[in-house]
């Protein structure tokens, strides 16, 4: 541990301005990466390094196992992903690297950050989460790639059951988010992973909390780590604009839509409590004339990346999301976050809201308050120590949208029936209706589609 203690002190004792010259005069190789991957990183467009990665590389290229506490949006993919290519170029060997991750969307990600960064050295990649074809994934297996980004529940599977699969020879394992890994109580199948990887590895560790539980799997995982603490303090960024509407909760819809159009241009991820929120909000903004499309758990796996795909294209300007969404995904151009449904854990707030203002860009949250919130507002509030600033609005432009909100509420509640019947019915694929193009014929009704929403406007 005093490695660790060591470590931190030092970072405390930096008066800040030499902390900001020594930022600058770092690169990618004083920290000790490669040329090729200094290269891959250029490519990349990373210029410099960020904070966890000057903290983490340097320990990682010299063998030690790390906890990185990093808020989402800092770069740790990037800093455990140089150093296992940095490895793997030293020592090339199949099934190399095990990435684990809490979710889906993350897994892909990372997939993608490590091929961008290993496109000129050939690394291969194999993703292996849930809701996807197996058959396909043991191929995948079975060609033996470098690095395995997977979600516990789905790895476990293949080694159980995926013949010649095994992950004896494994040099690193990654476990990324591992708050969110124990929170989605993966606990039992991280047990059953690390019992069957090798003990003489190097293990990263990232996770934005640091939790009873991951202190648990510190302790089962980890030899004599060094811990890189970015943030320790709960922080959203400074160029994040945060503001709340206290409203009552049967006008929120229109608030809704009051916002969209005050706003207009922007990008906006819109965070929703439950798949079924996020279905019937998504539904009721197409019948408005937004281009909103749906991201949550009950979509396939297809749907949701193609979602992804979308909004990140810029195809669609309104993302709405469950938190399944909010962690992790780095979707570059949010401009706006609004918490249409407030989030019941307030840690969840700053990870929602971090989707905006990354990088140095500015940003605007807006959390949207009914009378049935205000107890998790104050935590939310005490949490980033903060209070916030009401966001201004013109209470009789928002009244007038009223009616149109109402007619769009209905078409959206029965575009939703009949979506559930068509899914009892045909327990096969449904066509598409999750990016309703197809739905069409019912926008048709809404009276006036676009034209109306400027006269209105």
């Amino acid at each position: 541990m005093a490695a660790s203690v060591e470590h931190d002190s030092r970072e405390g004792m930096d008066a800040p301005q030499t902390a900001v010259e020594v930022e600058e005069t770092k690169t990618f190789k004083d920290l000790g990466v490669t040329d090729v991957l200094c290269e891959a990183c250029d490519q990349l467009g990373w210029t410099k390094p960020t904070k966890i990665q000057i903290e983490a590389i340097p320990l990682a290229l010299q063998g030690r196992d790390i906890i990185g506490l990093a808020e989402t949006g800092s770069g740790k993919t990037g800093a455990f992903a140089l150093p296992i290519l940095n490895a793997l170029l030293e020592t090339p060997q199949r099934l190399f690297a095990l990435v684990l991750t809490p979710t889906r969307e993350l897994a892909f990600q990372i997939s993608e950050q490590f091929e961008a960064l290993g496109s000129s050295i050939g690394v291969q990649c194999a993703v292996i989460v849930g809701g996807i074809d197996s058959m396909s994934q043991s191929l995948a297996l079975a060609k033996k790639p470098h690095v395995v980004i997977a979600t516990p529940g789905r790895l476990i599977d293949h080694l159980e059951n995926t013949k010649g699969f095994n992950l004896r020879a494994l040099k690193y394992l990654v476990m990324d988010e591992a708050d969110r890994i124990l929170n989605m109580d993966f606990e039992t199948e991280v047990d059953k992973i690390l019992k069957v990887i090798p003990r003489d590895r190097k293990t990263f560790l990232f996770s934005a909390t640091m939790t009873k539980k991951v202190q648990k799997l510190q302790r089962a995982a980890l030899k004599n780590p060094v811990k890189c603490a970015v943030s320790s303090k709960y922080q959203t960024v400074e160029k994040l604009q945060q503001y709340y509407l206290f409203i009552p909760s049967k006008f929120k819809d229109t608030y809704l839509v009051y916002i969209l159009n005050e706003l207009a241009g922007n990008s906006f991820m819109i965070f929703c409590s439950t798949c079924n929120n996020t279905q019937r909000t998504a539904l009721l903004l197409r019948n408005l004339g937004f281009t909103a499309i749906p991201l949550h758990g009950q979509m396939s796996q297809s749907k949701r990346l193609g979602s992804l795909n979308k909004f990140k294209a810029k195809a669609r300007s309104i993302l709405l999301a469950t938190d399944v969404a909010s962690r992790g995904l780095d979707i570059p151009h949010v401009d706006v976050v609004v918490n249409f449904d407030i989030p019941t854990h307030s840690k969840d707030y700053i990870h929602r809201v971090g989707r905006t203002a990354r990088a140095g860009r500015s940003g605007k949250a807006i959390t949207f308050v009914t009378q049935y919130d205000v107890e998790l507002f104050q935590r939310i509030e005490h949490l980033i120590g903060k209070k916030l600033p009401v966001f201004p609005t013109q209470d009789d432009e928002v009244m007038m949208l009223t009616e149109r909100v109402t007619e769009a509420q209905r078409f959206a509640r029965m575009e939703l029936r009949e979506h559930g019947e068509k899914k009892k019915r045909s327990r096969e694929d449904t066509g598409d209706n999750d990016d309703t193009e197809g739905a069409i014929g019912v926008r048709n009704k809404v009276a006036g589609g676009k034209m109306k929403k400027r006269k209105g406007h």
